[in-house]
This record gives C-alpha cells, sequence and structure tokens, in this order.
C-alpha cells in the first residue's frame, strides 16, 4: 500500500524537482497534493485525512509555514526543505523530523526518509502492545478508550475525555476536552453504537456529543434547540424541532 504524502512548496520548479527525487528514492511514497501557501495548505488539510508525511518548505508567498501549525494539528512528520538555515531549531519544535536545506540532494534526502522509515517501524513494534489498552469494560461492553494515530504513534484516549465526535467532508473527527482533533475511520452510526448511551447522544446528523461538553443549551427559531459545547464547535450545533422531545428525554434520565 502506497504511503501518502504532501509537498508544501510556493516554487514550482523547487517542487517538481522535490517530486522527482521523492520518486527516485522511494515509488512507494503517493504525492496526494503539492500546495503553494499556508491557506492553500490548511484548506487542504481540513477536507482531506492527514497525509503520513509532510515535505514543507518554510517561507511561502504568504507567510511562514510554521502558522499553518496555528490552525492544524498536524499529527504527522514534516521534512522541512527550506534555502534558509536559520530556522531549524523552530522547525524542531513543529513535529519536524529532519532538515534539508535547498538545493535537495539525493543523498540526504533518501537518509532522511530511512529516518521516517526506522522510526515508523520503532512504533509499529509496539502497536500490539497499545492495543491492549484499548479496553471494554466486563460487564456493559461500552468502550473505555479509543485507540488513535498520530503521525507514526498510537495514543490511547479514554472515553471519559472524549468531548464530542462530528462528521465533516466524508471524515468523521473526535475531539477531546483538551481540544485535540483525531480522525477516525468509522461512521458515528458504528461509534454510537460503542459507547455508553446514558453518556453520549447523536443530537443531529453531524454531532455525537458528550454530556459533560454541553454547557449551556439556548431556545432556537422554529421549535429547535442550540447547544453550546466545550471545545467549541465551528458550527452551530442544532437540534431539530422533530428531535427535542427525546433530546430533553435524554437528558432528564
Amino acid at each position: 500500500m502506497n504511503m501518502k504524502a504532501i509537498i508544501i512548496e510556493d516554487e514550482k520548479p523547487a517542487a517538481e524537482k522535490l517530486l522527482k527525487a521523492i520518486q527516485k528514492a522511494d515509488a512507494s511514497i503517493e504525492v496526494a497534493a503539492i500546495l503553494n501557501s499556508v491557506k492553500a495548505s490548511v484548506d487542504w488539510l481540513l477536507q482531506n485525512p492527514m497525509p503520513e508525511l509532510l515535505f514543507m518548505d518554510i517561507e511561502l508567498g504568504d507567510g511562514l509555514s510554521f502558522k499553518i501549525f496555528d490552525k492544524i494539528n498536524i499529527s504527522s512528520p514534516v521534512i522541512f526543505c527550506t534555502a534558509f538555515d536559520e530556522y531549524w531549531q523552530e522547525a524542531f519544535e513543529h513535529s519536524s523530523i529532519d532538515y534539508l536545506l535547498k538545493p535537495v540532494k539525493q543523498d540526504k534526502l533518501e537518509t532522511a526518509l530511512n529516518k521516517y522509515d526506522k522510526l515508523k517501524q520503532h512504533f509499529a513494534a509496539s502497536f500490539l502492545q497499545l492495543q491492549k489498552w484499548q479496553q471494554l469494560p466486563a460487564n456493559s461492553g461500552y468502550k473505555k478508550r479509543f485507540l488513535v494515530k498520530r503521525g507514526t504513534d498510537y495514543i490511547s484516549v479514554k472515553t471519559e475525555d472524549i468531548a464530542y465526535f462530528y462528521a465533516t467532508h466524508k471524515l468523521v473527527c473526535m475531539v477531546d476536552s483538551k481540544n485535540q482533533k483525531f480522525i477516525l475511520d468509522q461512521s458515528l452510526a458504528e461509534i454510537e453504537k460503542q459507547l455508553d448511551p446514558a453518556q453520549f447522544y447523536q443530537v443531529n446528523r453531524k454531532n455525537l456529543v458528550n454530556l459533560s461538553a454541553i454547557k449551556k443549551i439556548k431556545s432556537y427559531p422554529k421549535s429547535k434547540l442550540q447547544l453550546e459545547i466545550e471545545p467549541p464547535v465551528s458550527e452551530d450545533v442544532i437540534i431539530s424541532q422533530e428531535n427535542v422531545s427525546a433530546f430533553k428525554e435524554w437528558l432528564g434520565q
């Protein structure tokens, strides 16, 4: 199975040269997109699954690529490719596994990719152990933890620490109480079956919410309700008129 990567580079010749070098180094790497600005990168990452690896220039036409990290939780490792050497320290504070100076040399690129492979193998070796942490309670059968991927690493998130799940652009994301976002490969309906119905409720087609994340319930036009969720949700969370009674009944359990 091909590994998906993206290139963030505002100079077309440099992007094409890097693409050829990547393909020469490892034909199994599929470059899913070449993006030329902070804005284009943020838009793409919001609408697509996180790639397994990012190749990122630093000085882009609309600012430093570090701004991307302010808007998106980059959960995959980054190989920075830049003509400037003064950013190396800040780069390693932003998921960097290597810092390559332009013009990128083929042997340096291959060394960086080998480093990525070793990191991936290291974390894969401990995957079975991590799976054991994903326990189900003996009596209720409801999920206690979700095992999620962050880059080449896997972490276990307690169900009680999950604020909500939401569906967007054919993806389902999980948000914890610290506002960290993770992409899951299950539908909301599948996830809901694994959760304690006394604690989680699917309030509409897009949102499955933990009771503890609901901070305020407001009246909304046409006999609907609006929920105030913490951490905040990017879109209004509205309960339709048809579902208001069932929601109130759930709250009063």
